[in-house]
């Protein structure tokens, strides 16, 4: 069958004026045939004849005069049609649709190196505490130097179209910076893919709310808008995948609530997985226990790994999850938040079936800002203080101790990192942190004053820290505080079509601050400096 062709269907359009005078002859001459004909066959016309052929012409023309001006009228009224809309350009981002659902592609290739002026047999993220050896241990006076590639990263983005106000997303974020037990580097580089994030995410735009379900990062974590979406929280610039110390943070599974009052502000509850970390005494660091070193009394406080687990770590028994409540604000100039942090910490002690199960609560507040104060110029600071709150920092300050009666005591601490952020042009970025983590002393020694048990007491024994023949019973140095400086840069020295190539350069120096004992208060520092060189495929 032969298709009907739209074009044969639409209104004609307005004669131009070169068709106008073709119709306007034809017109004329068809009027002359019609009226003159019959005349030329009678050979003599009439005087009345000819006057009514005068009429008729006379009437043709008028309305020829009456189509032209409704012609014009309608031209000055009709608007020209629109033109064709340019195409759209064609799109790079690794993005694609499977049916209803959209999936974008992210992550990055990445490789790095690290150099240590002391050894702390660390990969590319550092430990910030206690692999921060002091001069009477060999890796004081050994360097470190790793290549790596393995904070490579991934990610997967899967979004549902909107339904009567209804969206649901789920992201998936991995890496490589994790060690099964049989992980080495001699031959393979046999290591394990992990979760950095994995969650689902369900938002009412209406009311403008979301839930998230799944690993993400811990709602006290900085973020960069007042409306706390997933993938807008601030994490320092670092290579070191440890970031900073006295950054807030955690990567757990946790049910967060957030409710958005317009662009203004919005208030969110989190409720996310715990785990405690305990300090009970330094009687275990050498046989027989070293002087001052009490023993704790007996008391469970972790298990080892079940199923599931790892067998090789070490879980404590919490009953209830870590909660936390946030406001955030973005009032017109920069962006300000405020948050509490609750947390439950549990032993038994005895550690025995005829035992007590003792619980302990402990609360944080924590605040946040970020302040624009110069064109491409950003400063930030943020910062947490209360008890029990070391799991939240980067240099992993112990939570808890025990008692002499065998209850659990929640530690002082607090926590504080400084930032400036500069992009001089779009394609370099600056940056530059200062960070501090520090524990208050909670320490218990006996009744004849000779021994001690808890964090950081003054009978425990630092005298051979600074010694080459020291010993872990001679510089027990209970971590009091850390103190590091990081800078750096981000360069991307190619942004096209295949994506950005970026190089990136950092220097950290860091203190390890022991708490006063017998023997005085020990100091440890190491250097570290970073080289990145990683490509975004696809990726602006």
């Amino acid at each position: 069958m032969t298709p009907i062709r739209a074009d044969q269907h639409r209104l004609t359009p307005l004669l131009d004026g070169r068709a106008r005078r073709t119709a306007v002859a034809v017109a004329v001459a068809t009027a002359l045939g019609v009226f003159l004909a019959p005349d030329s066959m009678a050979q003599n016309a009439s005087a009345s004849d000819v006057q009514q052929l005068k009429s008729e012409m006379q009437r043709l023309q008028q309305k020829i005069d009456q189509l032209e001006a409704q012609q014009a009228r309608q031209a000055q009224t009709t608007p020209a049609p629109a033109a064709a809309p340019a195409p759209a350009p064609a799109s790079t981002a690794p993005t694609v649709k499977a049916g209803p659902v959209t999936l974008t592609f992210g992550g990055f290739t990445a490789f790095e190196s690290v150099y240590r002026n002391k050894n702390e047999t660390a990969d590319i993220g550092s430990n910030y505490n206690t692999g921060i050896p002091y001069a009477y241990q060999p890796n004081a006076h050994i360097s470190e130097f790793r290549e790596t590639a393995r904070q490579s990263r991934f990610s997967f983005l899967a979004q549902g179209p909107k339904a009567g106000g209804w969206q649901g997303e789920a992201y998936l974020e991995s890496d490589f910076l994790s060690a099964g037990t049989s992980s080495n580097s001699a031959e393979s580089n046999s290591y394990t893919m992990r979760i950095r994030h994995f969650y689902g995410l369900l938002r009412n735009s209406d009311q403008d709310w979301y839930l998230l379900g799944g690993q993400n990062w811990s709602l006290a974590t900085l973020y960069s808008t007042a409306q706390l979406n997933p993938r807008t929280e601030r994490i320092p610039q670092t290579i070191d995948s440890q970031y900073v110390t006295g950054f807030n943070w955690l990567r757990v599974a946790q049910l967060r609530f957030v409710k958005n009052f317009g662009k203004l502000w919005s208030a969110g509850i989190s409720f996310e997985s715990p785990q405690t970390s305990f300090y009970t005494g330094c009687n275990t660091v050498a046989t027989p226990a070293p002087a001052g070193c009490g023993a704790p009394p007996s008391s469970i406080t972790t298990n080892a790994g079940g199923s599931l687990l790892n067998s090789t770590a070490n879980y404590s028994i919490d009953f209830a999850p870590d909660i936390i409540a946030k406001v955030a604000f973005d009032p017109g100039w920069g962006h300000y938040e405020v948050y509490g942090l609750g947390r439950g910490f549990r032993d038994r002690s005895p550690g025995t079936a005829a035992g007590t199960n003792n619980t302990t609560w402990a609360g944080s507040i924590g605040a946040g800002m970020i302040l624009p104060i110069a064109p491409n110029l950003e400063f930030q600071l943020s910062g947490l203080a209360g008890a029990g709150n070391g799991r939240f920092g980067s240099a992993q300050l112990p939570d808890a101790t025990i008692r002499p009666d065998g209850t659990v005591a929640a530690i002082r601490e607090w926590q504080a990192l400084a930032g400036l952020l500069f992009k001089p042009v779009p394609e370099l970025t600056l940056y530059v942190y200062a960070g501090e983590e520090q524990a208050s002393r909670t320490a218990y020694s006996n009744a004849a004053g000779t021994s001690a048990i808890g964090y950081g007491s003054e009978l425990y024994n630092n005298s051979g820290c600074y010694s080459l023949t020291g010993s872990a019973g001679t510089c027990i140095a209970n971590t009091r505080s850390v103190e590091q400086v990081a800078i750096g840069e981000w360069w991307k020295v190619y942004t096209g079509e295949i994506g950005n190539f970026q190089l990136g350069l950092q220097f950290s120096y860091l203190e390890r601050r022991a708490f006063s004992g017998v023997g005085g208060d020990p100091i440890a520092n190491i250097g570290m400096g970073f080289v990145s060189f990683r490509w975004y495929p696809y990726q602006k």
